[in-house]
């Protein structure tokens, strides 16, 4: 179904705060509590919410180094992409993995508690043969400018 600008007002809403109320969120939109919350129904029933979560303090949680790897596999048979990307959701320290173009395979992010963590991380892949893994390129994070989740609604 296609999103009209009412839809797009909520879903921007509900990216900044999903746990907004629906008073706060009908008066955004100009209609009853009633109709916008079977506006959200609606939309979380045809897939465009997929859930709602919260977000850290990344200082609560410890100490965390952010490492993007650039990951290149030895081969693309099936068997070895599946067993890379069944490890990869797996892994609790991988925040997202990405399949991407260019001269890597796939774009990694991933948070350890330091250095010596992420590098026996690796080491572990690079020491299971059925991962495939060829080559791994480290970009550690050194500060964020801006993390947005969500995506632009226009």
């Amino acid at each position: 179904m296609a999103l009209d600008s009412t839809d797009r007002k909520l879903l921007a809403a509900l990216q900044r705060d999903g746990r907004a109320s629906m008073q706060a969120l009908s008066q955004l939109v100009n209609l009853s509590a009633r109709a916008t919350l079977n506006r959200v129904r609606r939309l979380e029933a045809d897939g465009h919410i997929e859930g709602y979560r919260a977000v850290l303090a990344r200082a609560s949680v410890g100490e965390q180094i952010g490492v993007f790897a650039e990951i290149a596999l030895k081969d693309q048979r099936r068997a070895i992409v599946t067993c890379f990307e069944q490890r990869m959701r797996a892994t609790p320290e991988v925040l997202a993995c990405y399949v991407i173009s260019g001269r890597y395979d796939y774009l990694v992010r991933i948070a350890c508690r330091d250095l010596a963590q992420y590098h026996a991380l690796i080491n572990g892949w690079f020491d299971d043969v059925t991962l495939g893994i060829e080559k791994i390129v480290t970009n550690t994070e050194l500060q964020t400018i801006k993390e947005f989740t969500g995506f632009p609604l226009r």
